[in-house]
């Protein structure tokens, strides 16, 4: 049997990650999945646990998601980042990009979902 996938999701706005624990629990109840408020508090959790995935909001106080992607990626480079944001502005995504994460638009919706999953899964 194989080890159960394992996200992080870090967002500011709790609705967000309500939504996203929602829907990711209906589709891989399997999967374990934690949360954090905002980076600092995602830095100390990432030091206690061995992630397979990151779900990334763009806009927080602090450090901003490509910010603590990069972080993420110098203890985890083997694992899948997701930016999720409003902000698409293209220097974003393509930053996003250069550094190895997806950029998904939010609204949080099915589909936004369903390009996360396809990513983390592919």
């Amino acid at each position: 049997m194989s080890k159960a996938k394992s996200l992080l999701i870090v967002d500011d706005s709790k609705v967000s990650r309500m939504m996203l624990i929602a829907m990711l629990k209906d589709l891989h109840p399997d999967w374990i999945v934690e949360e954090s408020a905002n980076a600092e508090q995602a830095l100390q959790v990432n030091k206690q646990k061995d992630f397979d995935f990151y779900s990334v909001d763009f806009n927080m106080p602090g450090k901003n998601g490509l910010e603590l992607i990069a972080e993420f990626k110098n203890n985890k480079p083997s694992a899948k980042y997701a930016l999720l944001t409003a902000n698409i502005q293209e220097h974003i995504q393509k930053s996003a990009a250069e550094m190895g994460a997806k950029c998904i638009n939010k609204p949080i919706t099915d589909t936004s979902i369903s390009i996360m999953l396809n990513y983390f899964n592919g």
